[in-house]
C-alpha cells in the first residue's frame, strides 16, 4: 500500500536568509481562481533529480531542473539539511557526490570538477572536465571518491587518433561518425575518448589513469581503495559492435584487469560494501543495440573475479534499473518498470521475495543511506518533487518546486483502462480527460517512442495543456512497450509497424466505446521518435484521423539504417543487417514512404535540424512524398535541436502550432 504524504515539520530556524531557500512549507496558499494549463506554463515547471544522500543520511544533495529561460533546461544543485528542511544553493551544477567521510560534496560546475563543504562554503575548483559528443548509451557515474576521501576519480575526454572531422575538407574515417542524439549543435563525432583521471584533493594534482582508443565510464571505487570499476567496449571494432564489459583499474599503477568477457552487455557496476561482490545491470542475448534494445536489463551479481555470475533471483520479469547495495550488503535496491510507471524494490541477495518500497508515483533518481531513502518522485498530480522516507515510516515530500504553479491550475483526471487488441492480447492505455466537460470532445492519440518505452498515469504537462483546451489524450502501451514483461517487449520482433499499430487503433476503438463523450469524427494522431514513426505508418493505413503530427519520426526504414548515428538497431529488431537474408525488402515493405500514395491526413512534421538519431532527411523525404501526392503538409525545423526538442521556447512554439493545426482541421 502506498505511503501517505505527510506535511513536514519545519525546524527551529524558519528564517529565509538571502542565500537560503526554505525547501518546503505546506501552508495554504492564498485563495485564487484556478485556470487551465497553457503552453507558457512550461517555463514555470521545475523538477528534482540527481538525488544523493550524505553517508550519515543527514543531508541531501539534489539537482533542480529549471525551464525558465528560452534555451535548454539548466540544472542547479542544492543541499538540504533534513533536521531543518532548509537548502543552500551551490549554483548551476550537476552530478553531486558526497565524500565517504561526509566532509565534502563534489559536483560538476560547467566543465570543472568542484568541491565544497556541506554548508556550501569553501568551494574549490579541482580540475577541468572535458566531455565528448560520442553516443554512450546507459552510461553511469562520472565521479567516484576514494574510500579515504582524499582523491576523486572522474571521467574526462582527451583527443582520439582520428583527424578533425570539422576541417576543410571534412575527412570522415569512422563507422560511427555522428554525435549522440541529444547533441543538436554539431553534425559530426568529435572523436574524443573518455578516460579515468584522479585528482588529489590536497594538492589538486591530476593524473590520467587509463588510456587507449576506448571510452571508459560508469566508475565505482572499491571499499579497500585498490581498484576502480568501470565499463567499456573493447570489441575489435567497437564502432560496429556494441558490447559493454566490466573492467577494474589499479589506481596506483594503472593496470587494468578484465572482469567480464561476454557477448551480452553489462552496465553500471557497483562494489558490495565488503568489496567481495559486484552487482550490475545486464542482458543475456548476444546482440544488443547501441540505441535501444528489446531485451530487458535485469540485476546480476558476481564475485570480484567475474566468477559465480548469476541473475538476482527476484521473479520479476520486467525491465530493471541500476542497482545499489544496502549498507549491510544483504540486499540490493533497484527500480522496476511496471505498467507505465517505475517502482523501487529491495531484494535479498541470497534470494527470496523482493519487496516494493512504499512510494506512490514514478521513482526517478534515488539514494539510500543510514536507513533513510530519498528520491525524486513524479505523481499523477505533480512533476518530480524530492521525497524522504525513514525506515518504515511513510514517505514525505520535502520540496514544493511546483507548488505555486499547481495551486493556480486545474488538474485533469487520468484514467487507466485495459482492452483486447485485434488478436485478443490485453493492452493497457491511459486517458487524460478534459478539464471542463460538455458535448463531444476531440481525441488526440499520443504515442511513446522506443519502441521499447512506456507511458503512464504520471503528470504529463502536454496532456494537461491539451485537457485545458478541451482535448482528450489517449496513450497506449502497445506491444513492444516495457513494463509488461519480456514477452510483450519481444512481440514486435521483425514486425515493426505491424501489430503494435493495430494495438493503437484497437485502443482508439476501445476508448470511443468506453467514453461516449468522445468525438470520433475529430481525432488527431501524434508521437515522438518511434511514436513519430507509428504516426507516419498509421496514416498510410487509415484516413480516420483529421490531422497528424509526427515528431522525429522515421519514414523510410532503409535510409534510416544508413543515415542514423547507430547502424545496429534494425539488425537487432529484425535479426540481421539489411543486406542479408532479404531484410532490406522487409524494411521497405514496412516503410511509411512506400505507401505515401495512400495518405489522406494533413501532416505537420516536427524535427530537430541536427537530429542524428533520426536524421531530418526522414521528415524531408516524406514531406516531399506527401506534397507529390497532394496531401497538405508542413515541416517545422528547429535549429540547435537534436533528437526531440529541448529548448523551452521551441517546446512552447511546437505546442502552440500543434493546437492550431488540430483546431483548424477539426473545424474544417
Amino acid at each position: 500500500m502506498a505511503g501517505r504524504v505527510r506535511p513536514p515539520q519545519l525546524g527551529h530556524n524558519d528564517e529565509v536568509k538571502p542565500t537560503f531557500l526554505l525547501a518546503v512549507t505546506f501552508l495554504l496558499a492564498p485563495c485564487q481562481a484556478q485556470t487551465g494549463w497553457t503552453s507558457s506554463d512550461l517555463y514555470k515547471l521545475r523538477s528534482a533529480s540527481e538525488v544523493q544522500l550524505s553517508p550519515d543520511g543527514s543531508r541531501i544533495a539534489y539537482a533542480v531542473m529549471n525551464n525558465d529561460q528560452p534555451g535548454r533546461p539548466y540544472s542547479q544543485t542544492w543541499i538540504m539539511k533534513l533536521d531543518t528542511l532548509q537548502s543552500i544553493r551551490l549554483g548551476r551544477a550537476s552530478t553531486p557526490r558526497w565524500s565517504p567521510d561526509g566532509q565534502w560534496i563534489a559536483y560538476q560546475a560547467g566543465e570543472g570538477l568542484t568541491i565544497a563543504r556541506p554548508d556550501g562554503t569553501g568551494s574549490v575548483l579541482l580540475a577541468p572536465i572535458g566531455g565528448t559528443n560520442h553516443p554512450l548509451p546507459s552510461s553511469g557515474d562520472r565521479l567516484a571518491w576514494s574510500p579515504d576521501s582524499k582523491s576523486i576519480a572522474f571521467i574526462a575526454a582527451s583527443p582520439g587518433p582520428e583527424a578533425d572531422a570539422n576541417g576543410d575538407p571534412m575527412v570522415i574515417t569512422r563507422y560511427l561518425y555522428k554525435p549522440t542524439a541529444a547533441e543538436g549543435m554539431t553534425r559530426f563525432n568529435d572523436n574524443r575518448r573518455l578516460h579515468i583521471f584522479i585528482v588529489d584533493i590536497a594538492t589538486k594534482a591530476v593524473r590520467q589513469l587509463t588510456s587507449g582508443d576506448f571510452y571508459e565510464h560508469s566508475i565505482d571505487w572499491s571499499p579497500d581503495g585498490r581498484e576502480i570499476l568501470f565499463v567499456s567496449n573493447h570489441e575489435a571494432d567497437s564502432d560496429r559492435i556494441f558490447n559493454y564489459d566490466i573492467f577494474a583499474a589499479d589506481p596506483a599503477s594503472g593496470a587494468v584487469r578484465r572482469i567480464t568477457d561476454t557477448k551480452s552487455a553489462e552496465y553500471r557496476p557497483v562494489w558490495s560494501p565488503d568489496g567481495k561482490r559486484i552487482a550490475f545491470q545486464g542482458t543475456g542475448r548476444p546482440l544488443t543495440s547501441s540505441e535501444t534494445t528489446m531485451e530487458d536489463t535485469h540485476i546480476w551479481v558476481m564475485d570480484t573475479d567475474g566468477s559465480h555470475r548469476r541473475e538476482l533471483d527476484t521473479g520479476i520479469d520486467n525491465r530493471q534499473g541500476a542497482p545499489k547495495w544496502s549498507s549491510d550488503g544483504r540486499s540490493l535496491y533497484f527500480t522496476v518498470q511496471e505498467r507505465g510507471t517505475a517502482h523501487l524494490y529491495r531484494a535479498p541477495v541470497a534470494g527470496g521475495q523482493p519487496q516494493r518500497v512504499d512510494l506512490e508515483g514514478a521513482v526517478g533518481s534515488w539514494s539510500v543511506a543510514n536507513d533513510v531513502l530519498a528520491c525524486a518522485l513524479t505523481t499523477a498530480s505533480s512533476p518530480g518533487e524530492l521525497y524522504v522516507k525513514r525506515g518504515d515510516s511513510a514517505a514525505m515530500a520535502v520540496t514544493t518546486l511546483s507548488r505555486d504553479l499547481l495551486a493556480g491550475k486545474k488538474l485533469a483526471e487520468v484514467e487507466t483502462f485495459r482492452f483486447k487488441s485485434i488478436d485478443g492480447l490485453e493492452i493497457e492505455a491511459f486517458l487524460t480527460k478534459p478539464i471542463e466537460r460538455g458535448g463531444k470532445h476531440p481525441l488526440i492519440v499520443m504515442m511513446h517512442g522506443g519502441p521499447h518505452g512506456e507511458q503512464g498515469p504520471q503528470f504529463n504537462a502536454k496532456a494537461q495543456i491539451y485537457a485545458a483546451h478541451g482535448y482528450v489524450s489517449l496513450m497506449v502501451n502497445y506491444r513492444g512497450s516495457t513494463g509488461y514483461g519480456q514477452k510483450l517487449a519481444d512481440a514486435i520482433y521483425g514486425d515493426q509497424n505491424g501489430k503494435e499499430a493495430e494495438d493503437v487503433l484497437a485502443g482508439v476503438d476501445a476508448a470511443l466505446a468506453r467514453y461516449p463523450w468522445l468525438d470520433g469524427s475529430r481525432m488527431g494522431l501524434e508521437g515522438g521518435s518511434y511514436g513519430g514513426q507509428l504516426t507516419n505508418w498509421i496514416i498510410t493505413r487509415t484516413a480516420r484521423f483529421k490531422a497528424a503530427i509526427p515528431t522525429a519520426g522515421i519514414s523510410n526504414l532503409v535510409t534510416q539504417n544508413y543515415v542514423s548515428y547507430y547502424h545496429d538497431y534494425l539488425a537487432v529488431e529484425y535479426g540481421d543487417f539489411p543486406h542479408k537474408n532479404g531484410i532490406v525488402d522487409k524494411l521497405w515493405e514496412r516503410s511509411p514512404i512506400r505507401w505515401a500514395n495512400r495518405v489522406k491526413t494533413p501532416v505537420m512534421f516536427i524535427h530537430g535540424e541536427n537530429d542524428n538519431d533520426v536524421p531530418i532527411v526522414e521528415a524531408e523525404q516524406f514531406y516531399i512524398a506527401l506534397k507529390d501526392v497532394g496531401v497538405e503538409s508542413v515541416m517545422l525545423r528547429y535549429p540547435r535541436e537534436g533528437h526531440g526538442l529541448r529548448e523551452t521556447k521551441h517546446l512552447v512554439d511546437a505546442l502552440d502550432r500543434s493546437i492550431a493545426w488540430y483546431d483548424r482541421h477539426f473545424h474544417d
